[in-house]
């Protein structure tokens, strides 16, 4: 029997182990039957018996009782059920796939959002990949270009790591909307996955691209994509980091331009939503809205299959009832 398995054994019917407390009563019963079964003789004095030898069967003849004691509790134990549990899951993921498209203009370096437009987006977009964890999501990143800074995958740990490499300048400067949205519905265009997102971030306004904004709202229902857009900046005017002519950087306020009616008009005609983001709370508020607004159907099933214990228990209950049978008439043999 291996007694290791009782580390993480269950019982399904303790209530059994209330049958225990009969045992003081069994122990009382023996010792009085023993008393009253005890023969009586008068004698005047018990000086000349010192010295004599008890039997051996005098001495071991409690062994009955023990045998007895453990058969009873051996069988309580027994009937208890222990038994040791092995659970499995089987997990069916319906997941999304999803692509984030962030812009990286240099007015992304505006710190009208702490400490960059373009770090806040960064630190949002890795908290917003963790909170997704059964669904593919990549990353585009676009400015007067576009470019797949990751593919969709479910490797979460590369996708940070790729989101965390982003600066700007890495692409030719502008704001080429149409070509960041473009470049995210070619990733997803060969997706199988039942729903598909596009979280489409800017601050500015299309300037420039090879494909115009109208052209990649309209492949994007063409592929039944659903695309969330944001635009980030404070209302009014925010503070530019220039460069100067003999080099140092000082901030200077700019006017901040956002071509809301364009972002309307993609988020409502593809099924999706605008947002705008004029600080970090709000932009932070917003991933967190998209991320319950498509949320991932997940069924978890479990299987508990029991293993049975109590077949050792009934037999060290029958081996102890036996032996007590045994001993009690044969070595402990009583004579009427």
């Amino acid at each position: 029997m291996d007694f290791s398995i009782w580390k993480s054994i269950e019982f399904a019917h303790p209530a059994f182990f209330g049958l225990l407390a009969l045992i003081p009563v069994m122990i009382y019963w023996y010792i009085a039957r023993q008393q009253r079964r005890q023969a009586a003789m008068e004698m005047s004095s018990l000086q000349g018996l010192k010295g004599l030898p008890v039997s051996w069967k005098v001495t071991m003849r409690p062994v009955l009782l023990v045998l007895r004691l453990l058969a009873f509790t051996a069988l309580v134990v027994a009937l208890a059920r222990p038994q040791t549990s092995n659970t499995s899951e089987s997990i069916d993921s319906e997941g999304i796939d999803i692509v984030m498209a962030i812009d990286i203009s240099g007015s992304m370096l505006a710190q009208d959002l702490q400490p960059d437009r373009l770090e806040a987006a960064k630190k949002v977009a890795m908290n917003f990949v963790d909170s997704r964890i059964s669904d593919r999501i990549g990353l585009v990143i676009f400015s007067g270009e576009s470019f797949t800074q990751c593919p969709i995958t479910t490797d979460h740990g590369v996708l940070k790591n790729q989101i965390a490499l982003v600066k700007s300048g890495m692409l030719q400067d502008g704001t080429a909307i149409g070509m960041g949205l473009a470049t995210s519905v070619d990733r997803l265009r060969t997706s199988k996955a039942k729903s598909k997102v596009i979280i489409l971030l800017t601050d500015g306004v299309n300037n420039t691209g090879l494909i115009d904004p109208l052209t990649a709202l309209e492949i994007s229902k063409a592929f039944k994509i659903r695309v969330y857009t944001i635009g980030v900046g404070t209302v009014g005017k925010a503070p530019f980091p220039m460069t100067m002519p003999d080099g140092s950087i000082q901030m200077q306020m700019q006017d901040v331009q956002l071509d809301e009616p364009l972002m309307k008009k993609i988020s409502a005609e593809t099924g999706g939503k605008y947002f705008r983001a004029t600080n970090n709370k709000e932009l932070e508020n917003i991933y967190g809205e998209i991320d319950k607004l498509e949320k991932t159907k997940v069924e978890i099933t479990s299987y508990k299959r029991f293993a049975e214990h109590f077949f050792p228990l009934a037999m060290v209950a029958l081996a102890c009832m036996l032996l007590e049978v045994v001993l009690r008439y044969t070595a402990f043999r009583s004579l009427p």
